[in-house]
Protein backbone atom coordinates (compact mmCIF):
# COMPACT_ATOMS: atom_id res chain seq x y z
CA UNK A 1 0.00 0.00 0.00
CA UNK A 2 3.01 2.32 -0.33
CA UNK A 3 1.48 4.05 -3.36
CA UNK A 4 -1.80 4.66 -1.51
CA UNK A 5 0.13 6.00 1.49
CA UNK A 6 2.04 8.47 -0.69
CA UNK A 7 -1.18 9.67 -2.32
CA UNK A 8 -2.81 10.20 1.08
CA UNK A 9 0.28 12.01 2.40
CA UNK A 10 0.22 14.29 -0.65
CA UNK A 11 -3.43 15.18 -0.06
CA UNK A 12 -3.40 15.57 3.73
CA UNK A 13 -0.86 18.01 5.20
CA UNK A 14 0.36 16.82 8.59
CA UNK A 15 -0.73 20.08 10.25
CA UNK A 16 -4.32 19.48 9.10
CA UNK A 17 -4.44 15.98 10.56
CA UNK A 18 -2.80 16.94 13.86
CA UNK A 19 -4.81 20.17 14.03
CA UNK A 20 -8.03 18.17 14.42
CA UNK A 21 -6.81 17.04 17.86
CA UNK A 22 -4.39 19.75 19.00
CA UNK A 23 -4.46 23.53 18.82
CA UNK A 24 -1.30 24.46 16.92
CA UNK A 25 0.47 27.81 16.74
CA UNK A 26 3.19 28.98 14.37
CA UNK A 27 6.77 28.77 15.70
CA UNK A 28 9.07 29.80 12.86
CA UNK A 29 8.88 27.21 10.06
CA UNK A 30 7.26 24.71 12.44
CA UNK A 31 4.06 24.55 14.48
CA UNK A 32 3.87 23.97 18.22
CA UNK A 33 1.16 22.75 20.60
CA UNK A 34 0.48 20.88 23.84
CA UNK A 35 0.80 17.11 24.00
CA UNK A 36 -2.57 15.45 23.26
CA UNK A 37 -1.80 13.01 26.08
CA UNK A 38 -1.47 15.77 28.69
CA UNK A 39 2.05 14.94 29.79
CA UNK A 40 3.68 18.35 29.23
CA UNK A 41 3.46 21.57 31.24
CA UNK A 42 4.52 23.77 28.32
CA UNK A 43 3.98 23.23 24.55
CA UNK A 44 6.34 20.43 23.50
CA UNK A 45 4.50 18.93 20.54
CA UNK A 46 6.19 19.97 17.27
CA UNK A 47 4.91 19.66 13.70
CA UNK A 48 7.03 20.21 10.59
CA UNK A 49 4.83 21.00 7.54
CA UNK A 50 7.91 20.92 5.28
CA UNK A 51 8.86 17.38 6.31
CA UNK A 52 5.32 16.10 6.93
CA UNK A 53 6.19 14.79 10.40
CA UNK A 54 5.44 15.38 14.11
CA UNK A 55 7.26 14.72 17.37
CA UNK A 56 6.01 14.89 20.95
CA UNK A 57 9.06 15.68 23.09
CA UNK A 58 7.22 15.06 26.35
CA UNK A 59 5.79 11.67 25.40
CA UNK A 60 8.75 10.66 23.21
CA UNK A 61 6.56 9.78 20.25
CA UNK A 62 6.69 10.86 16.63
CA UNK A 63 6.28 9.95 12.98
CA UNK A 64 3.95 10.78 10.08
CA UNK A 65 0.16 11.19 9.80
CA UNK A 66 -0.41 7.42 9.97
CA UNK A 67 1.54 6.92 13.19
CA UNK A 68 -0.22 9.96 14.68
CA UNK A 69 -3.71 8.54 14.05
CA UNK A 70 -2.60 5.14 15.37
CA UNK A 71 -1.33 6.75 18.59
CA UNK A 72 -4.03 9.35 19.12
CA UNK A 73 -6.98 7.04 18.40
CA UNK A 74 -5.43 3.76 19.56
CA UNK A 75 -6.07 1.98 16.25
CA UNK A 76 -4.14 -0.36 13.96
CA UNK A 77 -2.26 0.80 10.87
CA UNK A 78 -4.98 -0.54 8.58
CA UNK A 79 -7.67 1.37 10.51
CA UNK A 80 -5.58 4.55 10.37
CA UNK A 81 -5.03 4.05 6.64
CA UNK A 82 -8.75 3.62 5.98
CA UNK A 83 -9.65 6.64 8.12
CA UNK A 84 -7.15 8.94 6.41
CA UNK A 85 -8.02 7.58 2.95
CA UNK A 86 -11.66 8.53 3.51
CA UNK A 87 -10.61 11.97 4.71
CA UNK A 88 -8.34 12.49 1.68
CA UNK A 89 -10.84 11.14 -0.84
CA UNK A 90 -8.52 8.31 -1.88
CA UNK A 91 -10.21 5.09 -2.96
CA UNK A 92 -8.10 2.25 -1.56
CA UNK A 93 -9.73 -0.25 -3.92
CA UNK A 94 -7.95 1.54 -6.78
CA UNK A 95 -4.73 0.35 -5.17
CA UNK A 96 -6.08 -3.13 -4.49
CA UNK A 97 -3.99 -4.74 -7.21
CA UNK A 98 -0.90 -4.14 -5.15
CA UNK A 99 1.68 -1.37 -5.08
CA UNK A 100 3.62 -2.73 -8.04
CA UNK A 101 0.52 -2.82 -10.24
CA UNK A 102 -0.49 0.76 -9.38
CA UNK A 103 3.09 2.01 -9.69
CA UNK A 104 3.33 0.41 -13.13
CA UNK A 105 -0.01 1.94 -14.16
CA UNK A 106 1.15 5.40 -13.11
CA UNK A 107 4.47 4.92 -14.89
CA UNK A 108 2.66 4.05 -18.14
CA UNK A 109 0.33 7.03 -17.71
CA UNK A 110 3.30 9.36 -17.30
CA UNK A 111 4.89 7.93 -20.44
CA UNK A 112 1.66 8.42 -22.42
CA UNK A 113 1.31 12.02 -21.27
CA UNK A 114 4.96 12.84 -21.97
CA UNK A 115 4.75 11.30 -25.46
CA UNK A 116 1.45 13.04 -26.21
CA UNK A 117 2.96 16.36 -25.12
CA UNK A 118 5.88 15.91 -27.50
CA UNK A 119 3.47 14.87 -30.23
CA UNK A 120 1.34 18.00 -29.72
CA UNK A 121 4.46 20.18 -29.73
CA UNK A 122 5.52 18.63 -33.04
CA UNK A 123 2.04 19.15 -34.52
CA UNK A 124 2.24 22.85 -33.60
CA UNK A 125 5.44 23.34 -35.58
CA UNK A 126 3.86 21.76 -38.66
CA UNK A 127 0.70 23.91 -38.71
CA UNK A 128 1.24 27.45 -40.02
CA UNK A 129 -2.27 28.66 -39.08
CA UNK A 130 -1.91 27.53 -35.47
CA UNK A 131 1.57 29.06 -35.24
CA UNK A 132 0.10 32.38 -36.39
CA UNK A 133 -2.54 32.11 -33.64
CA UNK A 134 -0.01 31.24 -30.93
CA UNK A 135 2.76 33.66 -31.89
CA UNK A 136 0.76 36.60 -33.27
CA UNK A 137 -2.78 36.52 -31.85
CA UNK A 138 -1.72 35.33 -28.40
CA UNK A 139 1.64 37.17 -28.65
CA UNK A 140 3.66 34.33 -27.14
CA UNK A 141 7.38 34.28 -27.89
CA UNK A 142 9.39 31.13 -28.57
CA UNK A 143 10.82 31.03 -25.05
CA UNK A 144 7.34 31.04 -23.52
CA UNK A 145 6.06 28.35 -25.91
CA UNK A 146 9.05 26.20 -25.00
CA UNK A 147 8.81 26.84 -21.24
CA UNK A 148 5.10 25.97 -21.04
CA UNK A 149 5.39 23.26 -23.73
CA UNK A 150 2.52 24.66 -25.82
CA UNK A 151 1.25 22.32 -28.56
CA UNK A 152 -1.60 21.62 -30.94
CA UNK A 153 -4.01 18.67 -31.14
CA UNK A 154 -4.88 17.97 -34.80
CA UNK A 155 -8.49 17.64 -35.99
CA UNK A 156 -8.52 13.99 -37.19
CA UNK A 157 -10.46 11.97 -34.62
CA UNK A 158 -7.82 9.35 -33.79
CA UNK A 159 -4.51 11.00 -34.65
CA UNK A 160 -3.09 10.70 -31.11
CA UNK A 161 -4.62 7.23 -30.58
CA UNK A 162 -2.89 5.95 -33.70
CA UNK A 163 0.41 7.54 -32.66
CA UNK A 164 0.29 6.00 -29.18
CA UNK A 165 -0.88 2.62 -30.49
CA UNK A 166 2.23 2.45 -32.69
CA UNK A 167 4.27 3.12 -29.55
CA UNK A 168 2.74 0.05 -27.86
CA UNK A 169 0.07 1.60 -25.63
CA UNK A 170 -3.43 0.19 -25.21
CA UNK A 171 -6.74 2.10 -25.24
CA UNK A 172 -7.31 1.30 -21.54
CA UNK A 173 -3.98 2.91 -20.67
CA UNK A 174 -4.80 5.98 -22.77
CA UNK A 175 -8.18 6.25 -21.06
CA UNK A 176 -6.53 6.06 -17.62
CA UNK A 177 -4.17 8.88 -18.67
CA UNK A 178 -7.16 11.05 -19.63
CA UNK A 179 -6.53 11.52 -23.37
CA UNK A 180 -9.45 9.46 -24.78
CA UNK A 181 -13.10 10.41 -25.21
CA UNK A 182 -15.97 8.03 -24.40
CA UNK A 183 -16.02 6.77 -27.99
CA UNK A 184 -12.39 5.67 -27.96
CA UNK A 185 -11.14 8.61 -30.02
CA UNK A 186 -8.94 11.60 -29.14
CA UNK A 187 -10.36 13.75 -26.33
CA UNK A 188 -8.62 16.86 -27.68
CA UNK A 189 -9.11 17.93 -31.32
CA UNK A 190 -8.29 21.18 -33.07
CA UNK A 191 -7.12 22.85 -29.86
CA UNK A 192 -4.12 24.73 -28.56
CA UNK A 193 -2.68 22.37 -25.95
CA UNK A 194 -1.33 23.67 -22.64
CA UNK A 195 0.00 20.84 -20.46
CA UNK A 196 -0.49 20.63 -16.71
CA UNK A 197 3.02 20.17 -15.36
CA UNK A 198 4.08 19.35 -11.80
CA UNK A 199 7.42 18.33 -10.32
CA UNK A 200 7.08 14.85 -11.87
CA UNK A 201 6.26 16.09 -15.40
CA UNK A 202 3.08 16.27 -17.49
CA UNK A 203 -0.03 15.13 -15.61
CA UNK A 204 -2.81 16.43 -17.88
CA UNK A 205 -3.94 19.25 -20.17
CA UNK A 206 -6.06 22.31 -20.59
CA UNK A 207 -6.97 22.87 -24.25
CA UNK A 208 -8.33 26.03 -25.91
CA UNK A 209 -10.45 25.64 -29.03
CA UNK A 210 -9.26 27.48 -32.13
CA UNK A 211 -12.14 29.28 -33.78
CA UNK A 212 -15.80 28.61 -32.94
CA UNK A 213 -17.04 25.79 -30.72
CA UNK A 214 -17.81 24.74 -27.18
CA UNK A 215 -16.44 24.34 -24.64
CA UNK A 216 -13.91 27.13 -25.08
CA UNK A 217 -11.54 25.33 -22.69
CA UNK A 218 -11.46 21.57 -22.15
CA UNK A 219 -9.53 20.04 -19.26
CA UNK A 220 -8.23 16.56 -18.60
CA UNK A 221 -10.62 14.56 -16.34
CA UNK A 222 -9.34 13.63 -12.88
CA UNK A 223 -6.96 10.68 -12.93
CA UNK A 224 -4.50 8.94 -10.63
CA UNK A 225 -2.08 11.75 -11.53
CA UNK A 226 -4.31 14.83 -11.84
CA UNK A 227 -6.55 16.31 -9.12
CA UNK A 228 -7.93 19.77 -9.92
CA UNK A 229 -8.61 20.60 -6.27
CA UNK A 230 -4.89 20.35 -5.53
CA UNK A 231 -3.09 21.20 -8.75
CA UNK A 232 -1.80 24.77 -9.11
CA UNK A 233 -1.18 25.72 -12.74
CA UNK A 234 2.19 27.34 -13.39
CA UNK A 235 3.64 26.44 -9.98
CA UNK A 236 6.32 24.21 -11.50
CA UNK A 237 7.54 27.21 -13.54
CA UNK A 238 6.94 29.79 -10.78
CA UNK A 239 8.33 28.04 -7.70
CA UNK A 240 11.85 29.49 -7.78
CA UNK A 241 10.64 33.03 -8.51
CA UNK A 242 8.14 32.80 -5.64
CA UNK A 243 10.92 31.77 -3.25
CA UNK A 244 13.26 34.51 -4.49
CA UNK A 245 10.68 37.36 -4.48
CA UNK A 246 8.70 35.99 -1.50
CA UNK A 247 5.23 36.56 -2.97
CA UNK A 248 2.81 34.81 -5.32
CA UNK A 249 0.13 36.21 -7.65
CA UNK A 250 -3.01 34.11 -8.18
CA UNK A 251 -4.75 34.93 -11.47
CA UNK A 252 -8.00 33.50 -12.86
CA UNK A 253 -6.94 32.01 -16.19
CA UNK A 254 -4.10 29.86 -17.43
CA UNK A 255 -3.42 32.34 -20.24
CA UNK A 256 -3.06 35.08 -17.61
CA UNK A 257 -0.32 32.96 -16.02
CA UNK A 258 1.53 32.46 -19.30
CA UNK A 259 1.29 36.16 -20.26
CA UNK A 260 2.47 37.21 -16.79
CA UNK A 261 5.53 34.97 -16.95
CA UNK A 262 6.39 36.33 -20.38
CA UNK A 263 6.00 39.90 -19.03
CA UNK A 264 8.53 39.18 -16.27
CA UNK A 265 6.17 38.52 -13.34
CA UNK A 266 7.05 34.86 -13.00
CA UNK A 267 5.35 34.46 -9.61
CA UNK A 268 1.92 34.04 -11.26
CA UNK A 269 -0.15 30.85 -10.87
CA UNK A 270 -3.81 29.83 -11.35
CA UNK A 271 -6.19 27.25 -9.91
CA UNK A 272 -7.00 25.63 -13.27
CA UNK A 273 -10.69 25.99 -13.96
CA UNK A 274 -11.87 25.53 -10.38
CA UNK A 275 -12.51 27.75 -7.37
CA UNK A 276 -9.64 28.19 -4.94
CA UNK A 277 -9.53 25.48 -2.30
CA UNK A 278 -7.83 25.30 1.08
CA UNK A 279 -5.37 22.83 -0.46
CA UNK A 280 -4.38 25.35 -3.13
CA UNK A 281 -3.74 28.03 -0.54
CA UNK A 282 -1.83 25.70 1.76
CA UNK A 283 0.40 24.57 -1.09
CA UNK A 284 1.31 28.19 -1.82
CA UNK A 285 1.66 29.13 1.86
CA UNK A 286 4.57 26.71 2.15
CA UNK A 287 6.49 28.91 -0.28
CA UNK A 288 5.41 32.38 0.88
CA UNK A 289 2.93 34.07 3.25
CA UNK A 290 2.39 36.95 0.75
CA UNK A 291 -0.49 36.00 -1.58
CA UNK A 292 -1.78 38.56 -4.12
CA UNK A 293 -5.10 37.96 -5.86
CA UNK A 294 -5.56 39.23 -9.42
CA UNK A 295 -9.27 38.60 -9.90
CA UNK A 296 -11.84 40.58 -11.85
CA UNK A 297 -13.54 43.37 -9.91
CA UNK A 298 -17.02 42.07 -10.72
CA UNK A 299 -19.42 40.22 -8.39
CA UNK A 300 -17.66 36.90 -9.05
CA UNK A 301 -14.29 38.47 -8.19
CA UNK A 302 -15.71 39.85 -4.94
CA UNK A 303 -17.09 36.42 -3.98
CA UNK A 304 -13.77 34.73 -4.83
CA UNK A 305 -11.88 37.25 -2.67
CA UNK A 306 -14.31 36.77 0.23
CA UNK A 307 -13.77 33.02 0.00
CA UNK A 308 -9.99 33.46 -0.11
CA UNK A 309 -10.08 35.59 3.06
CA UNK A 310 -12.21 32.97 4.79
CA UNK A 311 -9.68 30.25 3.87
CA UNK A 312 -6.62 32.38 4.66
CA UNK A 313 -7.69 33.12 8.23
CA UNK A 314 -6.75 29.65 9.44
CA UNK A 315 -3.64 29.24 7.29
CA UNK A 316 -1.64 32.30 8.21
CA UNK A 317 -1.16 34.06 4.85
CA UNK A 318 -1.44 37.76 4.08
CA UNK A 319 -3.87 38.46 1.26
CA UNK A 320 -3.84 41.48 -1.00
CA UNK A 321 -5.63 42.35 -4.25
CA UNK A 322 -4.18 43.55 -7.54
CA UNK A 323 -6.79 46.22 -8.22
CA UNK A 324 -5.75 48.65 -10.97
CA UNK A 325 -6.07 47.09 -14.45
CA UNK A 326 -6.14 50.51 -16.19
CA UNK A 327 -9.39 49.67 -17.98
CA UNK A 328 -8.35 46.15 -19.05
CA UNK A 329 -10.68 43.26 -18.17
CA UNK A 330 -7.95 40.88 -16.94
CA UNK A 331 -4.16 40.56 -16.52
CA UNK A 332 -3.69 39.11 -20.03
CA UNK A 333 -5.39 42.10 -21.67
CA UNK A 334 -3.43 44.55 -19.47
CA UNK A 335 -0.15 42.84 -20.38
CA UNK A 336 -0.96 43.05 -24.11
CA UNK A 337 -1.60 46.77 -23.54
CA UNK A 338 1.55 47.43 -21.50
CA UNK A 339 3.60 44.84 -19.53
CA UNK A 340 4.98 47.63 -17.35
CA UNK A 341 1.48 48.50 -16.10
CA UNK A 342 1.00 44.88 -14.97
CA UNK A 343 4.26 44.96 -13.00
CA UNK A 344 3.17 48.19 -11.32
CA UNK A 345 -0.28 46.81 -10.53
CA UNK A 346 1.24 43.73 -8.86
CA UNK A 347 3.65 45.88 -6.87
CA UNK A 348 0.83 48.18 -5.66
CA UNK A 349 -1.58 45.43 -4.53
CA UNK A 350 -3.97 46.55 -1.78
CA UNK A 351 -4.81 44.63 1.41
CA UNK A 352 -7.74 42.36 0.54
CA UNK A 353 -9.96 43.53 3.41
CA UNK A 354 -9.53 47.20 2.41
CA UNK A 355 -10.39 46.36 -1.19
CA UNK A 356 -13.53 44.45 -0.21
CA UNK A 357 -14.76 47.13 2.18
CA UNK A 358 -14.44 49.67 -0.66
CA UNK A 359 -16.35 47.32 -2.98
CA UNK A 360 -19.17 47.01 -0.45
CA UNK A 361 -19.31 50.80 -0.15
CA UNK A 362 -19.53 51.27 -3.94
CA UNK A 363 -22.77 49.28 -4.09
CA UNK A 364 -24.55 50.73 -1.03
CA UNK A 365 -25.96 54.05 0.09
CA UNK A 366 -24.23 54.76 3.40
CA UNK A 367 -26.34 57.88 3.93
CA UNK A 368 -29.40 55.67 4.55
CA UNK A 369 -30.27 53.44 7.50
CA UNK A 370 -30.79 50.27 5.40
CA UNK A 371 -27.51 50.92 3.57
CA UNK A 372 -25.61 51.25 6.83
CA UNK A 373 -27.25 48.11 8.20
CA UNK A 374 -26.30 46.05 5.12
CA UNK A 375 -22.77 47.45 5.03
CA UNK A 376 -22.23 46.64 8.71
CA UNK A 377 -23.60 43.10 8.16
CA UNK A 378 -21.15 42.48 5.30
CA UNK A 379 -18.23 44.13 7.07
CA UNK A 380 -18.62 42.28 10.39
CA UNK A 381 -19.08 38.95 8.61
CA UNK A 382 -15.85 39.64 6.74
CA UNK A 383 -13.93 40.68 9.86
CA UNK A 384 -14.80 37.41 11.62
CA UNK A 385 -12.14 35.90 9.35
CA UNK A 386 -9.36 38.29 10.44
CA UNK A 387 -7.40 36.31 13.08
CA UNK A 388 -5.10 39.06 14.37
CA UNK A 389 -6.74 41.07 17.18
CA UNK A 390 -4.88 44.32 16.41
CA UNK A 391 -5.68 44.16 12.70
CA UNK A 392 -9.33 43.35 13.42
CA UNK A 393 -9.61 46.32 15.80
CA UNK A 394 -8.17 48.60 13.10
CA UNK A 395 -10.86 47.56 10.64
CA UNK A 396 -13.65 47.72 13.21
CA UNK A 397 -12.67 51.32 13.96
CA UNK A 398 -12.54 52.08 10.24
CA UNK A 399 -16.04 50.65 9.70
CA UNK A 400 -17.38 52.49 12.75
CA UNK A 401 -16.10 55.83 11.39
CA UNK A 402 -17.70 55.16 8.01
CA UNK A 403 -21.04 54.45 9.69
CA UNK A 404 -20.76 57.23 12.29
CA UNK A 405 -21.18 54.79 15.17
CA UNK A 406 -19.00 53.17 17.85
CA UNK A 407 -17.19 49.83 17.81
CA UNK A 408 -19.43 48.82 20.73
CA UNK A 409 -22.44 49.43 18.48
CA UNK A 410 -20.95 47.05 15.91
CA UNK A 411 -20.28 44.40 18.55
CA UNK A 412 -23.82 44.72 19.88
CA UNK A 413 -25.32 43.77 16.52
CA UNK A 414 -22.62 41.29 15.50
CA UNK A 415 -23.67 37.67 15.07
CA UNK A 416 -22.27 35.52 17.88
CA UNK A 417 -18.96 33.85 17.16
CA UNK A 418 -18.97 30.06 16.84
CA UNK A 419 -16.40 29.79 19.62
CA UNK A 420 -13.06 28.01 19.66
CA UNK A 421 -12.42 25.05 17.44
CA UNK A 422 -13.76 21.79 18.85
CA UNK A 423 -10.99 19.23 18.96
CA UNK A 424 -11.45 15.49 18.56
CA UNK A 425 -11.16 13.10 21.48
CA UNK A 426 -7.74 11.56 22.12
CA UNK A 427 -7.21 7.93 23.16
CA UNK A 428 -5.89 8.05 26.75
CA UNK A 429 -3.96 4.80 26.37
CA UNK A 430 -1.26 6.71 24.54
CA UNK A 431 -0.50 8.85 27.61
CA UNK A 432 2.35 6.67 28.88
CA UNK A 433 5.70 8.13 27.89
CA UNK A 434 8.17 5.88 26.08
CA UNK A 435 11.29 6.75 28.07
CA UNK A 436 13.54 4.21 26.37
CA UNK A 437 12.36 5.28 22.94
CA UNK A 438 12.96 8.94 23.79
CA UNK A 439 16.55 8.29 24.92
CA UNK A 440 17.19 6.21 21.81
CA UNK A 441 15.77 8.95 19.56
CA UNK A 442 18.01 11.59 21.15
CA UNK A 443 21.07 9.39 20.82
CA UNK A 444 20.31 8.49 17.20
CA UNK A 445 19.72 12.18 16.39
CA UNK A 446 23.20 13.05 17.71
CA UNK A 447 24.81 10.16 15.84
CA UNK A 448 23.13 10.96 12.52
CA UNK A 449 23.15 14.78 12.54
CA UNK A 450 25.79 15.70 15.14
CA UNK A 451 28.74 13.96 13.52
CA UNK A 452 29.52 11.94 16.67
CA UNK A 453 31.29 8.60 16.03
CA UNK A 454 32.60 5.73 18.09
CA UNK A 455 29.31 4.85 19.82
CA UNK A 456 28.72 1.13 19.42
CA UNK A 457 25.60 -0.96 19.81
CA UNK A 458 23.13 1.63 18.48
CA UNK A 459 21.55 1.01 15.10
CA UNK A 460 20.79 3.98 12.85
CA UNK A 461 17.35 3.80 11.18
CA UNK A 462 17.07 3.83 7.39
CA UNK A 463 13.39 4.84 7.02
CA UNK A 464 13.09 8.38 5.59
CA UNK A 465 10.26 9.45 7.91
CA UNK A 466 12.25 8.40 11.00
CA UNK A 467 15.37 10.18 9.76
CA UNK A 468 13.36 13.38 9.28
CA UNK A 469 11.96 13.04 12.80
CA UNK A 470 15.51 12.65 14.15
CA UNK A 471 16.53 15.79 12.25
CA UNK A 472 13.70 17.69 13.97
CA UNK A 473 14.85 16.40 17.38
CA UNK A 474 18.44 17.48 16.66
CA UNK A 475 17.36 20.94 15.46
CA UNK A 476 15.22 21.53 18.55
CA UNK A 477 17.60 20.14 21.18
CA UNK A 478 21.18 20.02 19.92
CA UNK A 479 21.64 22.36 16.94
CA UNK A 480 23.79 24.87 18.88
CA UNK A 481 25.87 22.33 20.82
CA UNK A 482 29.60 21.97 20.19
CA UNK A 483 31.30 18.69 19.25
CA UNK A 484 32.68 18.01 22.75
CA UNK A 485 29.29 18.59 24.38
CA UNK A 486 27.59 16.30 21.86
CA UNK A 487 30.15 13.53 22.52
CA UNK A 488 29.56 13.79 26.29
CA UNK A 489 25.80 13.76 25.78
CA UNK A 490 26.04 10.70 23.53
CA UNK A 491 28.00 8.77 26.16
CA UNK A 492 25.55 9.75 28.89
CA UNK A 493 22.55 8.81 26.73
CA UNK A 494 24.12 5.42 25.94
CA UNK A 495 24.49 4.70 29.68
CA UNK A 496 20.88 5.74 30.34
CA UNK A 497 19.66 3.68 27.41
CA UNK A 498 21.29 0.54 28.81
CA UNK A 499 19.77 1.19 32.26
CA UNK A 500 16.27 1.90 30.94
CA UNK A 501 16.42 -1.06 28.55
CA UNK A 502 17.34 -3.30 31.48
CA UNK A 503 14.39 -1.91 33.49
CA UNK A 504 11.99 -2.74 30.67
CA UNK A 505 13.40 -6.24 30.34
CA UNK A 506 13.09 -6.79 34.11
CA UNK A 507 9.44 -5.70 34.00
CA UNK A 508 8.75 -8.10 31.14
CA UNK A 509 10.49 -10.95 32.99
CA UNK A 510 8.49 -10.24 36.17
CA UNK A 511 5.29 -10.42 34.11
CA UNK A 512 6.41 -13.84 32.85
CA UNK A 513 7.05 -14.97 36.45
CA UNK A 514 3.49 -14.09 37.46
CA UNK A 515 2.08 -16.33 34.76
CA UNK A 516 4.03 -19.43 35.89
CA UNK A 517 2.55 -22.12 38.15
CA UNK A 518 3.98 -24.70 40.59
CA UNK A 519 4.84 -27.49 38.16
CA UNK A 520 8.41 -28.78 37.95
CA UNK A 521 8.77 -27.33 34.44
CA UNK A 522 7.51 -23.93 35.59
CA UNK A 523 9.85 -23.96 38.58
CA UNK A 524 12.81 -24.48 36.20
CA UNK A 525 11.60 -21.54 34.11
CA UNK A 526 11.27 -19.45 37.28
CA UNK A 527 14.88 -20.19 38.23
CA UNK A 528 16.11 -19.24 34.74
CA UNK A 529 14.08 -15.99 34.73
CA UNK A 530 15.36 -15.06 38.21
CA UNK A 531 18.97 -15.58 37.03
CA UNK A 532 18.30 -13.22 34.08
CA UNK A 533 16.79 -10.62 36.40
CA UNK A 534 19.81 -10.77 38.70
CA UNK A 535 22.15 -10.24 35.74
CA UNK A 536 20.10 -7.29 34.46
CA UNK A 537 19.95 -5.66 37.91
CA UNK A 538 23.68 -6.01 38.12
CA UNK A 539 23.89 -3.51 35.24
CA UNK A 540 22.73 -0.70 37.50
Amino acid sequence: MDDAKEEIRARLPVEDVVGQYIELKRAGRSLKGRSPWGVDKTPSFMVSPDKGIWHDFSANKGGDIFSFIMEVEGVSFREALEKLAAQAGVELKRYGGGDKKVAEQKRRMKEILELSCRYYQFCLTKNKKVCEYVFYQRNMNRGTVKEFRIGYSPNPGKALVQFLTKKGYKPKEMEAAGVLNRFGGDLFRGRMMVPFIDSAGVIGYTARILGQGEPKYLNTPETLLFNKGRFVFGLAQAKEAIREQNFVVIVEGNMDVISSHQAGVKQAVATSGTAMTENHLKTLSRLTPDVRLAYDGDAAGVKATERAIMLAGGIGVNLSVVADYHGAKDPDELIQKDPGLWKTAVKEARPAVDWLLDKYEEDLDLSSGPGKREYSDLAMKLLKNVPDAVEKKHYEQLVARKLDCSVDDLHAKKVAETGSKRLKKVDSKGAKSDVTGGIRDNLQAILVYGGVTGVKGVEVPEEETKLQELEMIFDVRYKDWGTAALEREAKELLKRLKVETAKVEVEELNEELEKLGDSEEDQEKQAEILRKIMVLKGMK
